[in-house]
């Protein structure tokens, strides 16, 4: 018997992923892969870290994330490993860096603009090229990848103000059975933003009829995450029902004071709609969303912080109210001045986050925008908000729970083989933390700060975050349904 381990965590309380309640061992790592659990005090690890009775779970999968750019041009991913996560769900909201088969319009089109404003990186003209570069430039976390609606429309509409022509749909749907056979998940809409809300249900059913004969995933930015939800949510679940696939419901929310509470409802067809079909949901902490700077959205909210801002960068991090009143001019005319720009806006119910965050399906996702100035706290304290705020200090349940929605669901759902779970022959993605201390740092007014007691994060068996800081270690990989 083998009873020497690349690394042996000694100690442990170990919360497995699947929702088990938690229990005492040791986890032996060999290579990328765990090769035991259980009482491993005879062994000995060429690297040993002894728990002393703190948590071991697996990596944290983030669900819904912008980390497209981030993974080749900060491949450290410190926002992430900083607060457990191990992969990175990609290409959310219909945006991704690929395909680009002709040159991406200058400046460039929002929300396009969300992952890389220069135009720079939108240089992959096939999904596979992407891939190849994530390839032989690793980062830090794990990947999977989603190709976005929108950014075929940019690469193949001469307009976004209309539904493509059933020559534009084929050409995107050619696209769409591309990227899934070079290595994407599933395809993500943006139906809500300005660029995508001409095309019809039709269009992305046409566009998204690769999915089912790939195994895909849709994944959804709803058309109307307020007065008319309720049609969005059905939109969707036809979508799914007619591309024969599992959709996932972006950040779920009720968004504007007269829907506060409407998540009973919807929560409610929801889980009527999951006995009939695959649907999924993820969701994020915080009663303020972010994305592009806009008139019609911040007349919708009751505070508006700006996050970037390409024509008056000295604005970002600031109200929009007190921007405009040094400016000596409407908050309309302010956002005009400061065009294009990002913003935080805080217009949900803090008891629809926590109906939503309770609700046994819902996964965990971030949503966080990597390349903000002053990003929305959520790219740096998403998870560890929801173990210490939601789960410890609340009680909205308990940490194996936490734990279970960040972890072997979202594994489970995305179909990512052998991860979001601690047992051997998984993959070795693990977050070492302390359950007395868990919890974010980063505050809408000091948005980039490493989590609380997050201990020591491994990706595929490799340390890549541990005493607070980042190991220079880059094991990530880009996990596909065929090879995750």
């Amino acid at each position: 018997m083998n009873d020497t381990f690349d690394l042996l965590i000694r100690r442990a309380s170990i919360i497995d992923g699947t929702g088990a309640t938690r229990r005492p061992g040791d986890i032996g790592i060999r290579g990328d892969r765990i090769a035991a659990i259980g009482d491993l005090s005879h062994a000995r690890g060429v690297q040993e870290i002894d728990l002393g009775g703190r948590v071991a779970a697996p990596g944290f999968i983030d669900a819904h994330t912008h980390d497209d750019r981030a993974l080749l041009s900060s491949p450290d991913m410190t926002p992430k490993v900083s607060q457990g996560i191990t992969t990175v769900i990609t290409g959310n909201c219909g945006i991704s860096l690929a395909p680009t088969p002709r040159a991406v319009p200058r400046p460039v089109t929002p929300p396009l603009n969300l992952l890389d404003d220069e135009g720079g990186w939108f240089r992959f003209e096939r999904f596979g090229d992407y891939v190849q570069a994530l390839r032989e430039q690793p980062a830090a976390t794990n990947c999977a990848l989603l190709v976005g609606h929108t950014t075929l429309r940019v690469g193949t509409m001469d307009a976004l103000d209309r539904v493509a022509t059933d020559d534009e749909q084929a050409q995107m749907r050619a696209l769409v059975d591309d990227a899934l056979s070079s290595g994407a998940i599933g395809v993500s809409t943006g139906l809500f933003y300005e660029t995508a809300v001409a095309a019809t249900t039709e269009e992305v059913i046409e566009v998204c009829r690769p999915l089912g004969e790939h195994g895909g995933i849709y994944c959804t930015h709803m058309r109307d995450e307020a007065d008319r939800i309720v049609d969005s949510l059905e939109e969707t679940f036809r979508i799914g029902r007619e591309t024969h696939a599992p959709v996932v419901i972006s950040h779920h929310k009720l968004v504007g004071q007269g829907n506060y509470g409407r998540s009973s409802e919807t929560l409610a067809l929801i889980e009527k709609r999951m006995g009939e079909q695959r649907v999924c949901l993820d969701c994020y902490p915080y009663t303020a969303g972010s994305t592009i700077l806009s008139a019609d959205r911040a007349a919708t909210s009751s505070r508006v912080l700006v996050t970037w801002s390409k024509a008056l960068p000295q604005h970002a991090g600031r109200d929009l109210v007190d921007i405009a009143r040094d400016m000596g001019v409407d908050e309309a005319e302010a956002i005009k001045r400061l065009d294009p720009a990002g913003a935080i806006y805080f217009r949900m119910d803090e008891g629809d986050v926590q109906r939503i965050l309770r609700f046994g399906p819902t996964m965990i996702g971030s949503d966080g925008l990597p390349h903000d100035t002053a990003p929305h706290p959520r790219l740096w304290g998403a998870f560890p908000r929801v173990l210490g705020h939601y789960g410890r200090v609340l009680g909205l349940f308990p940490m194996e729970t936490a734990v279970h929605k960040m972890t072997g669901l979202t594994a489970q759902n995305f179909g990512l083989r052998d991860r979001g779970v601690l047992r051997e022959g998984a993959y070795a993605d693990l977050t070492l933390f302390d359950p007395d201390t868990v919890g974010e740092a980063a505050t809408y007014e000091h948005p980039m700060a490493p989590a609380h007691g997050i201990d020591t994060v491994i990706v595929n068996g490799v340390v890549v975050w541990r005493n607070g800081q980042g190991t220079g270690a880059r094991p990530g990989r880009v996990l596909t349904h065929e090879a995750a």
